[in-house]
């Protein structure tokens, strides 16, 4: 939808991401803290500008008070202005993974949610159950941002490792289940990276499950010349692009691959919201929609049985 949505119409301003309250006389004012990320992990900010904005809405999509706080205590680098109906899309887009995330904890309330690359991303507060074991996999320097301006409790796990690192993998017990979630991440690496993640994955974490979005290949192929983002400013390339027709070849990947599914956006508000989860069958914008992908790993398999023992 993000993509598409050029094509569609627009909503009203939204309002921007809101500047902190003047604290209460003899408190202080928290410290702000600058923004500083570079390259790929500063689209993390970018993105936040965007949910932050839409939370901040009476009608919003996504509740989410604890992205309103996160945004105004940051001093972000010049970004472009806040686009409301972009806003609309990323929210809906976080939404969507959180619909995921709560279907997979009703089933595995005391499951492990691996998030790769999860920058600035506040879904753990939107969706813990009081028992989800949380795993935030980041480069070192938008993981630092991280533990400086959110909360960390028992249940989250920050690992400071490049998600093409099998090493991130170690010490996660797929046994009361996994669910691996990379949002706003696989675009950004190589083909051939991006599909052995997906691999990984699945060797990895047998009955688990996995959940991400790409971009199509037109939108990947503009990055790639150097061509605006939907901000009007040049995006960090996005190497992996996919279309719908596609998405049947992830399963060829790994063979513990068993269950390829498509995920529509939830609805929102406007006729972009309205709009959200069909796009991908609107023949005019549907070669140009972000495709959102649920992977199901087939279970380990069960040992044969030693025949070679006989009893005496």
């Amino acid at each position: 939808m993000i993509e598409a949505a050029r094509t569609t119409g627009r909503e009203p301003t939204a309002p921007s991401v809101p500047r902190p309250a003047a604290p209460a006389e003899g408190i202080p004012a928290p410290r702000r803290v600058t923004a500083d990320l570079t390259g790929v992990p500063e689209t993390a900010l970018w993105t936040l500008r965007h949910r932050a904005a839409e939370a901040a809405r009476p009608d919003t999509v996504l509740p989410d008070p604890r992205a309103v706080r996160l945004a105004a205590r940051l001093d972000f680098p010049e970004q472009g202005t806040v686009r409301p109906w972009l806003a609309q899309g990323i929210a809906l887009r976080a939404l969507a993974f959180d619909e995921v995330v709560r279907a997979f904890l009703t089933d595995h309330p005391d499951g492990t949610v691996v998030a790769l690359g999860e920058g600035l991303e506040t879904q753990f507060w939107r969706v813990d159950n009081g028992r989800v074991r949380w795993v935030t996999v980041d480069l070192p320097e938008p993981l630092a941002l991280r533990g400086r301006v959110l909360p960390h409790g028992d249940r989250q796990r920050l690992v400071a490792c490049d998600a093409r690192d099998d090493r991130w993998t170690a010490g996660i017990d797929p046994a009361r289940g996994v669910l691996v979630t990379a949002q706003g991440l696989l675009m950004y690496l190589e083909p051939a990276a991006a599909t052995r993640l997906i691999g990984v994955c699945a060797a990895a974490f047998p009955g688990g499950a996995m959940v991400f979005d790409t971009v199509s290949r037109r939108f990947s192929a503009r990055t790639r010349r150097g061509g605006k983002g939907l901000v009007g400013r040049r995006m960090p390339p996005m190497p992996w692009g996919m279309d719908t027709a596609e998405r049947p070849l992830l399963r060829e990947i790994h063979p513990a691959i068993g269950e390829v599914s498509a995920l529509p956006l939830p609805a929102g508000r406007g006729l972009l919201g309205r709009l959200a989860p069909r796009l991908t069958a609107v023949p005019l914008v549907r070669n140009d929609c972000p495709l959102l992908t649920r992977l199901r790993f087939a279970p380990a398999p069960v040992p044969a049985p030693d025949r070679s023992r006989r009893s005496g």
